[in-house]
């Protein structure tokens, strides 16, 4: 069957009602996170992202607010399967069992010191089992993704944005 002008619009059309049925199925999927969630990944934003911050105060919360929101934003974009995972990760770490145990971390992650977290995060970077690799970098890439996601922090990195389309 020859391509056609008509066959050609056709499929296109097909394949982006396609395309926008699964962004819809996949967006229907996503999840808000949870006030625990929230709080554990703004301790840990605070610990990772220490020289990149404002030194204190209200910019220093409304930045880590705002790098959790984009983190919650990235992880509704992940595929459902991804999107388990994740929810998996992060309810072990709210859960205080599974915090002292697994992290390491005895307060509740807004009393948790800031060194605590910082070893935390080490010993699952440096641990031997994957797992527990995988789960750092999740946190990891999440919370710079989220960070460098926002214009006000590419000055940091000399970043001066994206190309300007005439």
């Amino acid at each position: 069957m020859p391509l056609t002008r008509r066959t050609f619009l056709r499929t296109g059309l097909a394949g982006g009602a396609l395309l926008a049925c699964a962004g819809w199925l996949n967006a229907a999927g996503a999840r808000a996170l949870k006030s625990d969630e929230r709080e554990m990944l703004a301790a840990i934003a605070g610990v990772l992202l220490a020289g990149a911050l404002p030194p204190s105060g209200a910019p220093r919360r409304q930045a880590i607010a705002r790098t959790v929101d984009g983190i919650a934003t990235a992880v509704a974009g992940l595929s459902a399967a991804t999107q388990k995972e994740v929810g998996e990760l992060f309810g072990l770490l709210v859960l205080a069992p599974a915090r002292h145990l697994l992290a390491g971390v005895a307060a509740p992650w807004s009393e948790a010191a800031p060194g605590e977290i910082a070893d935390f995060l080490e010993s699952w970077r440096n641990s031997r089992l994957g797992l527990l690799q995988s789960g750092y970098l999740a946190l990891h890439d999440l919370t710079f993704g989220a960070w460098y996601a926002h214009p006000e922090s590419w000055a940091a990195i000399g970043y001066p944005g994206p190309p300007e389309v005439f």
